[in-house]
């Protein structure tokens, strides 16, 4: 037996279907003889396109519609038509009988596209206070983690500054230490130097005695020109040993160039890291609000909206705009 039917299409929770003729033995999805329109009750526009004439063709050679096919044309005053035709009526009596069917059907439910209208404004306005929700959400959670990050940096900062201030008196002790050690080997041999010429200059007195006076003179000066001496050597020694200490730590307290400019790069590369996963992250409508992420599938093309709806894409008016999209380019 044919019968006139509907075909499922589009994909899931997103369905319209085609008004097509096929033999009842056939799957739902199988093969057709004639495609005869469109049905679409999910998108905005409600959309119900018909071949009238093959419709009745096919009614009159004995073709079934089924349950949902027959509500459809008895709405639109298809099957009121073909029984005014199987009464014999003329072709103006027909169309008279139907605009008079129309007006009444107008009178009785003209009042359902616009609140249909009123249902849809409700809907956006809803999706657009979620959608306000949610990024408020998500701005505070980004505010609070950056002063969690900003937190944890600055802990790190004081810990790293208290190391570095222990490493610095650590060195300075040793230093010290290290310069006190040196000032106390300098020190024994000019004691030992200084006990042997107490030594020489005891001798001489002995000899006074005995020797010449103008020897005594000539020795007495030569010890005080060897004591001057080597008086100047250990000052000199002194001097130039804390100089050489302090040149030392003026080198290891000077910071390293190299370290800071590396960190200075892994900063700026992070912040180029970031924007452009920022700048991906708003090429989806999910980042958009309800009337934006209409407004950009209308004015833009199909291939350059491939992935602009993603899966998790629940609002009812982005949906129906995409729907009706992909519907205009069929």
């Amino acid at each position: 037996m044919i019968k006139l039917r509907l075909q499922r299409k589009g994909r899931k929770k997103r369905p319209f279907y085609h008004i097509v003729v096929a033999d009842s033995r056939s799957p739902r999805d199988g093969r057709i003889i004639e495609r005869l329109g469109r049905f679409d009750n999910v998108s905005e526009r409600k959309e119900l396109t018909y071949d009238e004439e093959r419709i009745i063709h096919w009614l009159k050679i004995g073709a079934q519609p089924s349950d949902t096919v027959r509500s459809i044309l008895k709405g639109e005053g298809i099957l009121y038509k073909m029984h005014l035709m199987r009464w014999g009526k003329s072709d103006e009596e027909i169309e008279a009988a139907l605009e008079e069917w129309r007006a009444a059907r107008e009178a009785k439910y003209g009042g359902d596209s616009v609140s249909r209208k009123k249902q849809q404004a409700e809907i956006l306005k809803a999706e657009e206070k979620e959608y306000k929700k949610q990024l408020e959400e998500k701005a505070a959670a980004a505010a609070k983690e950056l002063e969690k990050k900003k937190l944890a940096e600055e802990a790190a900062k004081a810990e790293k500054e208290a190391k570095e201030a222990e490493e610095k008196a650590e060195e300075e002790a040793a230093a010290k230490a290290e310069k006190e050690a040196k000032a106390k080997e300098t020190e024994e041999p000019v004691k030992e130097e200084a006990a042997a010429e107490e030594k020489t200059e005891e001798a001489p007195e002995e000899e006074e005695k005995t020797a010449a006076p103008e020897e005594s003179e000539e020795k007495e000066a030569k010890a005080e020109e060897t004591k001057e001496e080597k008086a100047a050597d250990t000052k000199e020694e002194k001097v130039e040993e804390p100089a050489a200490d302090t040149e030392e730590e003026k080198e290891e307290a000077k910071p390293e160039p190299e370290a800071e400019v590396k960190a200075e790069e892994k900063t700026a590369k992070t912040d180029e890291k970031e924007k452009e996963e920022e700048e991906q992250a708003a090429s989806v409508s999910t980042d958009m609000n309800a009337n934006e992420a209409i407004d950009h599938i209308k004015n833009s093309s199909l291939e350059d909206l491939e992935g602009f709806v993603p899966e998790n894409e629940d609002r009812v008016t982005v949906q129906r705009a995409w729907d009706s999209k992909q519907s205009d380019a069929e």
